[in-house]
């Protein structure tokens, strides 16, 4: 690597990435999430992430250490938020840079400085290190603004699935009823989902057209239960 020019005087943070990897079972919404092998906060629980390497960007960093900590590889990430709380935490000050993802079920393996590797129902969390309440917290409350938006939900559905388990996983992510019947319509009216001839419940993503609205779909807030 070249030889950096100027040299920075004074003090400055560590920076690190934290990723909030979410999965949909076809029942329930699962939170990942790696027990720490090390101090601090050895033995609690807490999100895939790491110190990022002096030459690779935020994104490619959270994707290593998603890779060595839980067996997981994927091809990108969102960033969604910096949290930077001076003493968030112990061993030094560090900034982290938080990412979301929604992924399909798989299984996971402990890697890297993980002791375990395991899927938890958000609503049922053990305790957890560092602030990563705060950063789970912040990543539904970004997804809820999202999912407004942007047909989200691709990556964590099979190839074909029924609306129901469409609603549900919408429904646990924005924490509210929907219409079920006025969520087809929106969703079919943009073009997001087909239904698969001989199966009227039976629909898959239209993958180049959920890329097309991406930032640009009428709020599925419109689909809430009266």
């Amino acid at each position: 690597m070249e030889k950096h020019q100027f040299c920075y005087k004074y003090p400055h943070p560590a920076v690190t990435t934290d990723c909030v990897i979410l999965a949909f079972d076809g029942k329930q919404l699962k939170l990942l999430l790696i027990e720490r092998a090390r101090e601090p906060h050895q033995g609690k629980w807490a999100l895939p992430g790491g110190f990022l390497n002096i030459d690779e960007e935020a994104g490619q960093g959270a994707l290593r250490e998603l890779l060595e900590e839980t067996g997981i590889e994927m091809a990108q990430v969102q960033q969604f938020e910096v949290f930077s709380t001076p003493d968030r935490d112990p061993r030094e000050r560090v900034i982290t840079i938080a990412h979301v993802a929604l992924v399909s079920m798989q299984q996971v393996v402990a890697g890297d400085d993980a002791a375990k590797a395991q899927w938890f129902s958000p609503d049922a969390l053990p305790p957890l290190a560092f602030d990563h309440a705060l950063i789970i917290a912040q990543a539904f409350t970004w997804l809820r603004r999202l999912i407004e938006f942007e047909p989200i939900g691709l990556d964590a559905m099979p190839q074909q699935f029924h609306i129901g388990t469409l609603q549900l996983l919408y429904e646990q992510i924005m924490g509210t009823k929907l219409n079920g019947d006025h969520l087809v319509r929106s969703l079919l009216h943009h073009g997001i989902i087909t239904p698969l001839s001989g199966c009227p419940t039976l629909f898959e993503f239209d993958r180049d057209r959920c890329r097309e609205l991406k930032g640009n779909c009428t709020p599925l807030r419109a689909c809430e239960a009266q």
